[in-house]
């Protein structure tokens, strides 16, 4: 039976075992039969056998423990665009609102802001930071609560096309981050910026209040050198906690060696891991219809590893791929000659 598989170890807990399959699969187990005076047992086949088939049980029945103060401010980055920022934090924000938490996304990439239209938000958002700084609107006015879960809100920094005040910077982000701590309705316990690619100034804008860091990348050689270098520059503003999430994982490339396998990426970084997340085609359809995977029903493969990281950062927790199986390579006709 061949089967591609993660297995993964909880670092706080040793004795949970995520088990994450890529792919479910069946298998039959057919019933021998030893007749009278017979030495050798006789294989007994059932008309139409139904399979049985074998998933990991992906959900937990109890709540995750909210682990250090609040509000945990999460900057969420990677460095190289398009890796699926944006959807993490959407994703991740929607989960940690459906365990009963308040959340509150920073959309940090201005004039290029897309977490609005990922979340269907795009036609309710009227003020932004920029209003709220200039003093043409209240803090309030400026945050978009989501009619699904009322504990989730974003807040932009500005309008699409547009260009903040010379003034804007980090220190300013820190303010507004001080503001949501402080307002009337009570502080969020977690704050997520989403920030904007690259590592120039808005880079280091959307980092100055976080105190800790999610790090998306995928498994190839170019993220994965953006991923070390921010890295670097996140140690150097002093945020020690930084997990990684591995994003647009594909089974089939690993198998035939083509593609890096999440233990090869964990030991180049050397990041504690959030989640994996394998390669959906539903992604580009929860995009257009601005629609989280974490909400579809059925749930796929990715959003139900959206969840668990969702999960784990709640309890910061991380885990360990302890192991994957390889599809053998195939020999051809010349291997009998050794070669």
């Amino acid at each position: 039976m061949d089967m591609l598989s993660l297995r993964f170890l909880s670092s706080t807990n040793p004795n949970l075992l995520y088990s994450h399959p890529l792919s479910s699969f069946h298998f039959q187990s057919p019933k021998t039969l030893k007749p009278p005076g017979s030495r050798f047992p006789t294989k007994l086949t059932t008309p139409n056998p139904k399979p049985l088939t074998v998933r990991s049980v992906l959900q937990w029945n109890r709540k995750p423990q909210l682990a250090g103060d609040t509000p945990r401010v999460v900057v969420i980055t990677s460095g190289k665009g398009g890796v699926g920022k944006t959807t993490t934090t959407a994703n991740v924000g929607l989960s940690l609102a459906r365990l009963g938490f308040s959340v509150v996304a920073i959309d940090a990439d201005v004039g290029l802001r897309n977490l609005d239209l990922l979340l269907g938000l795009e036609n309710r958002v009227n003020y932004t930071v920029v209003e709220v700084l200039n003093g043409d609107c209240r803090l309030d006015q400026a945050l978009v609560r989501d009619k699904r879960w009322s504990n989730f809100e974003l807040l932009c920094i500005s309008k699409p096309r547009s260009k903040l005040p010379l003034g804007f910077g980090g220190k300013a982000l820190t303010w507004l981050v001080d503001a949501l701590k402080s307002r009337p309705e009570g502080c969020p316990e977690f704050i997520l910026i989403d920030c904007p690619a690259g590592i120039d100034a808005g880079f280091i804008t959307a980092i100055t209040p976080a105190n800790e860091a999610v790090l998306v990348t995928t498994p190839d050689i170019t993220s994965l050198r953006d991923a070390d270098r921010v890295t670097g520059l996140l140690e150097c503003d002093g945020i020690r906690d930084i997990k990684m999430i591995v994003n647009r994982v594909r089974t089939d490339m690993i198998k035939g060696e083509d593609m890096m396998s999440v233990l090869d990426v964990q030991e180049m970084l050397g990041l504690a891991l959030l989640g994996v997340i394998p390669e959906d085609s539903e992604v580009i359809r929860s995009t257009n219809r601005g629609y989280p995977l974490v909400l579809n029903k059925p749930p796929t493969l990715a959003g139900l590893a959206f969840e668990q990281a969702a999960w784990r950062l709640v309890e910061q927790d991380s885990m360990k791929a302890v192991m994957v199986e390889e599809e053998p390579k195939r020999k051809g006709f010349f291997s009998f000659f050794g070669g």
